[in-house]
């Protein structure tokens, strides 16, 4: 079996650099260098060429398991996977139609059915590997939250490896197709909306990830899905809310 060679050119400038590698893999992958069933370099090749360390190509093959573009067979290597099927398709559902806050409200009750589920199924299935992809997504949340740093991407990041860990690709797939429409605050000014400080709005969603990712740690389906569903029940009620108030329906 070969490895398929990529171009020895530099990564456009990203402000992640595990961002900028999976740029530099995801541009191989559309020029159709990297084909469906390929090798990967390997983790030292990435370092030779792309000048990273191998933290920063660890963190970007992690990104890329989470949106189902390659998957690492233990002691082979990492292969790129077949894209999915165009969901919008099969699913009437087109992320680009979501604008308003009544459409993120929509979102989130669709969310609140499908990840409460997908949080109890990564609780009873989820591997060490996964739990320790979930562990370093959060810890990434964490330091970006608390050093003014956009989280939409690593938010997104943790979710979608939670729905991995459910062992049901189908909620993998829908949650990857909305892409950052999962997370409200993409859309809208969340902690404005709840009238509250920014640090102090993150340090909750920070708990309440927290609290997920610990549920399913311990491999406790019922406290995983609790957990699930009330950290995007505060989502929901604080838009709730925030609309009422737009639409003069509270004092």
């Amino acid at each position: 079996m070969t490895t398929t060679p990529i171009p020895s050119a530099p990564p456009k400038k990203h402000r992640n650099l595990a961002q900028g590698v999976v740029a530099y893999i995801g541009d191989g992958i559309r020029a159709g260098t990297l084909k469906p069933g390929d090798k990967l370099p390997t983790e030292a090749e990435f370092m030779r060429i792309l000048g990273v360390s191998r933290t920063v190509v660890r963190e970007a093959i992690s990104h890329m398991q989470a949106a189902a573009m390659v998957e690492t067979r233990h002691g082979i290597g990492t292969f790129v996977l077949e894209p999915p099927p165009p969901a919008a398709a099969t699913l009437g559902i087109d992320p680009n139609t979501v604008v308003t806050m009544r459409d993120v409200l929509a979102i989130l009750e669709l969310r609140i059915s499908l990840e409460t589920e997908a949080a109890g199924l990564a609780a009873s299935r989820r591997s060490d590997t996964q739990l320790q992809q979930l562990r370093a997504a959060l810890d990434n949340f964490q330091t970006c939250a608390r050093n003014g740093s956009e989280t939409v991407a690593s938010d997104v990041q943790f979710h979608l490896l939670i729905a991995q860990a459910s062992g049901n690709r189908y909620f993998h797939d829908i949650l990857n197709h909305l892409g950052t429409n999962i997370i409200p605050r993409s859309r809208v000014n969340s902690a404005k909306l709840a009238q509250d400080e920014p640090a102090a709005y993150m340090e909750r969603v920070i708990h309440e990830h927290e609290d997920l990712f610990n549920a399913i740690s311990r491999k406790d389906p019922e406290s995983a899905r609790a957990a699930m569903r009330t950290h995007l029940s505060n989502s929901r009620e604080r838009l709730r809310r925030a609309q009422e108030l737009i639409e003069g329906k509270l004092p």
